[in-house]
This record gives structure tokens, sequence and C-alpha cells, in this order.
């Protein structure tokens, strides 16, 4: 079956959103990674599990980040960013909020 055609504009940021409908028919969820990709002037967008073995870019890192912890269990996912706060203040107690 074949989906049906949809117009969406492009917003000053570059985005644009893909409606519910297609999202389901493509499998895609939230914090899914997708590869996007140009040819011939179209551009895809695929939904993937893993990115591409060698691809360090920020956004790719990040992808991969966000897919790894979506099904972590929460105390895990609150000791990784203790431990990353940690780094970010060097070993000194992060500044209090008054």
């Amino acid at each position: 079956m074949k989906a049906k055609q949809m117009y969406k504009v492009v917003d000053g940021k570059g985005r644009v959103l893909i409606p519910r409908e297609l999202r389901a028919a493509s499998g895609m969820d939230y914090g899914d990674i997708v590869r996007l990709g140009v040819s011939q002037g179209a551009v895809s967008v695929k939904k993937v599990d893993l990115i591409e073995v060698g691809d360090q870019s920020p956004e790719a890192v990040e992808a991969f980040i966000y897919a790894a912890i979506r099904d972590m269990p929460e105390e895990k996912k609150i000791a990784i960013a203790a431990k990353l706060l940690d780094q970010l203040h060097g070993g000194k107690e992060p500044p209090h909020a008054d």
C-alpha cells in the first residue's frame, strides 16, 4: 500500500515534521536513529538500528548514545549522568542554585 503524499514546510532551522502516519508506516518512534541522504536532489530518511562503523561525527555519536540509553534502567541513566556532571566540573561539586 502506497502512503498518501503529504506536503510540509521546512522551518527556519531546516526542520520538517514527519507526520505520525508516515512514522508509523515506517516503524519510526521517538529516540530512533535515522540516516539522511541525498540522491539526485531527493532527500531520503531511513530508520536504522546502528550507525555506520567509523562514523565519529558528533551527530552520529549523539544518535548512538540516545539509542544505547533508550531502554536502559532509570538508575543506570542517573549514574551515568552523575559521572558526566562530575567530569564537566573536574571532580568539584557543581554550584547549587539558591
